[in-house]
């Protein structure tokens, strides 16, 4: 890996190039995109199943668009027992973890009559989408659907694309079946986020799209976005390492690998203030990157987007973590809970040497959908509160409106709104 002095420069250079792989500058695709939308949303299964034919190869139609209890069943018995159960565990501490994130609604009542409150109800139907294929990741869908449970979400549906046999990977479907998922369609793409959004014969409008998917997908999700509620627009995968002296090289070498394998446009960060564990690590990388089955993807991902930082002090390092925003963020140096202190922007921060990030992507219960491409300065994990609405609740009593109402009258006055100054001034005359 490259190992480059961090300065000003430095770092402008490298969130330039970091923002390069956000989905907002895929625009030569949004054309084909909102074609595919239009089409769903005007011709409803008729586009569906065409754009299934052309991009997936199935015939689908709307007898086998469902996926059935016996297709769920064989792929129990497919699948290898231990792995089965290893998703049960995993679903068990993100539930366990998201049912924390549940808030009782609050009212305030006063001596004058006044209440006031906010009322929090779970969304009526929401969507995940599943990627299929080479990118099936059962372990995305626990954590897209069982926030949604743990809400109170009253119907969840699926949408994963089948193979060219119509078949849909087996894990994914005993993850949605441990999970809860109600109805699983067999459609992917653009496509399957049109049907989802805007409904179509065989397919039920949501009320919220999850869930992440390639460029179209992505793409699809901001152009329905306003029709339905979306979690995020998800860009490639980050890691960023903070490491002082203290860090074992081989540890951080190996947790940099872990997210550039994901795709060439991953980004894979070290920033330390020890020379001698950047040339470690980037040692140990070589070694690790001619091993692993991914090294090519790997390879293209580090001579992109990885860098080693040397910083001047702990202090230059910590600004800079803050600047990137990396949807993942280890810590790990001497005494990493004080640092993680200074820590305002990440996606999720893992501490010490034994919290590696995909701790975090299976097995310890908090979201792995998380914010990515600097978005962790406005953005949140996936949680509970994306499936949950907020109403506002008032009452006043005549006594309580009575010592406001001049008051509301005059602001009302003052912004040229006389009939809502008025809404309220004949309650008194």
């Amino acid at each position: 890996m490259r190992i480059l002095e961090l300065s000003r420069e430095t770092r402008k250079n490298i969130l330039n190039d970091l923002l390069k792989r956000s989905p907002n500058h895929y625009g030569e695709y949004e054309e084909v995109v909102g074609e595919i939308i239009d089409g769903v949303k005007a011709q409803g299964d008729k586009a569906l199943f065409a754009y299934t034919d052309k991009f997936d190869n199935f015939k689908l139609n709307s007898e086998n668009i469902r996926v059935t209890k016996e297709e769920i069943q064989a792929a129990y018995q497919s699948l290898d027992v231990e792995l089965i159960r290893a998703i049960g565990r995993c679903a068990e501490n993100i539930r366990a973890f998201h049912t924390k994130q549940l808030r009782n609604s609050w009212f305030d009542t006063k001596e004058d009559g006044s209440i006031l409150g906010i009322k929090f109800s779970p969304i009526a139907k929401a969507g995940v989408y599943v990627p299929g294929g080479k990118a099936a990741y059962p372990s995305s869908l626990l954590m897209n659907v069982i926030p949604a449970k743990v809400a109170g979400v009253g119907e969840i549906i699926m949408a994963t694309p089948p193979g060219a046999d119509g078949r849909v990977n087996a894990a994914i479907l005993a993850a949605a079946d441990i999970a809860g998922v109600d109805v699983i369609y067999k459609m992917g793409g653009a496509q399957a986020i049109a049907a989802m959004a805007f409904g179509t014969e065989s397919v039920p409008k949501v009320d919220k799209i999850t869930g992440p998917g390639n460029i179209f997908v992505a793409l699809a999700k901001k152009a329905v976005y306003g029709y339905v509620g979306i979690d995020s627009i998800a860009g490639p995968s980050e890691i960023l390492v903070l490491a002082d002296e203290s860090a074992n090289p081989k540890y951080v070498a190996a947790d940099l690998l872990s997210q550039a394998e994901h795709d060439e446009l991953a980004s894979a960060i070290l920033i330390t203030t020890s020379r001698e564990l950047a040339e470690k690590v980037s040692g140990w990388v070589d070694t690790f990157t001619a091993q692993l089955s991914r090294k090519d993807i790997i390879q293209k991902s580090l001579d992109n987007y990885g860098y080693i930082l040397l910083a001047d002090s702990m202090q230059d390092a910590v600004d800079t973590v803050n600047e990137i925003a990396s949807e993942h963020l280890e810590i790990l140096t001497a005494n990493p809970f004080e640092v993680m202190t200074k820590i305002r922007n990440a996606g999720a921060i893992f501490l010490g040497e034994y919290a590696s990030e995909p701790l975090g992507d299976y097995f310890a219960g908090p979201n792995h959908i998380l914010p990515t491409n600097g978005t962790a300065k406005f953005f949140s994990p996936l949680n509970v509160d994306d499936f949950i609405k907020k109403t506002s609740i008032i009452s006043y009593s005549r006594e309580a409106l009575e010592q406001a109402h001049r008051d509301i009258e005059l602001f009302a006055q003052s912004e040229g709104l006389t009939a809502h100054a008025n809404s309220i001034k004949v309650r008194f005359e």
